[in-house]
């Protein structure tokens, strides 16, 4: 049973259920929001109210934006190559990649991996939401795109070549050139936190 405050307590276990934070680590934001004055917990809770009337989600790769329309600036930018589709597991592995301004195509955010190849693990991420894009994608709003090559940007961790399998598998119906990034990228790291670089150098020798 937990000695803190139920207050306290409930607050850890929101934090808890972030992607890396364990309860350590939830506790101490819990306690320096304690120690935070008033007025600054008041702006922060309203910029988390914010995030969700302002945020939404690209209809076509799923990316966080702001701007009006359907589609965030990257899927309604024309002078992009609507050729190239690269897959990526998160967004934060979507903003890795534009910042080496290595690649023009357009991208889709999975939003998650595969720990294994089962039924209830696959319908986790976006799959099926990928191949309708991939056979149409005008009804997602986004026009004049063909593509002639989909790169398997997936993290070289077991999950991320798990899912990489998986759906260089399932996309070979649509003939389509798949391709992964090379393997200048440490295993078992992530894209995001990976060097300019070496990632520059994954994305040009990808094969």
């Amino acid at each position: 049973m937990s000695m803190y405050p139920q207050s306290i307590q409930k607050l850890i276990e929101k934090f808890s259920k972030f992607p890396t934070v364990g309860p350590r680590t939830a506790a101490r934001f819990v306690f320096y929001l304690l120690q935070t004055p008033e007025k600054e917990i008041e702006k922060l809770a309203d910029q988390i109210s914010m995030l969700k009337k302002n945020i939404k989600l690209c209809s076509f790769c799923f990316n966080p934006f702001q701007e009006e329309g359907n589609l965030c600036p990257i899927c309604s930018n024309t002078s992009r190559d609507r050729s190239l589709l690269c897959i990526v597991e998160k967004e934060s592995d979507l903003e890795a990649l534009e910042k080496i301004k290595k690649y023009a195509g357009l991208y889709f955010i999975l939003g998650g991996t595969l720990p294994a190849l089962r039924k209830e693990d696959v319908e986790k991420i976006r799959f099926k939401e990928l191949q309708n894009r991939i056979k149409n994608p005008d009804a997602f709003n986004l026009f004049g795109a063909n593509f002639k090559e989909i790169i398997l940007a997936t993290n070289p961790t077991p999950e991320g070549e798990a899912t990489a399998l998986y759906l260089e598998r399932h996309l070979k119906e649509y003939n389509t050139k798949i391709t992964k990034l090379a393997r200048g990228l440490p295993i078992g790291g992530e894209l995001e936190y990976a060097d300019e670089e070496t990632l520059s150098s994954s994305l040009e020798s990808r094969k």
